[in-house]
């Protein structure tokens, strides 16, 4: 098992952040999205929001890489539909590559 941090920001405006957050309540999230998160090889997935700022945990199978799950979303039309559905709340962390959207974060500390 393997375990990734990234961070994403989300447009800085509370009816949108609200609206965001509705699409992520337990049982809202679309079904293919959640099927294609497992089927990528992602195990377990949380995300949690101070302010307009995301973070997500991810753990994941031995069979995960970020480019097999690439692969898999473009060719998925229904995952297209959904980020560029995303897209209206999210805004890139300032340090984020031109389209990028989550960014991997670097452990810095360990208990």
């Amino acid at each position: 098992m393997k375990r990734y941090c990234l961070a994403l920001d989300l447009v800085d405006d509370e009816a949108l952040i609200t609206e965001y957050e509705k699409y992520h309540a337990p049982g809202n999230a679309w079904p293919e999205i959640t099927a294609s998160i497992k089927d990528s090889g992602i195990t377990d997935m949380q995300i949690y929001r101070t302010g307009n700022r995301l973070f997500m945990i991810m753990e994941t199978d031995d069979s995960f890489s970020f480019e097999r799950k690439a692969a898999m979303d473009a060719s998925n039309p229904k995952v297209q539909e959904w980020e560029q559905l995303m897209w209206k709340f999210q805004s890139s962390i300032p340090w984020a590559k031109e389209g990028e959207k989550w960014v991997m974060t670097d452990k810095i500390f360990e208990l």
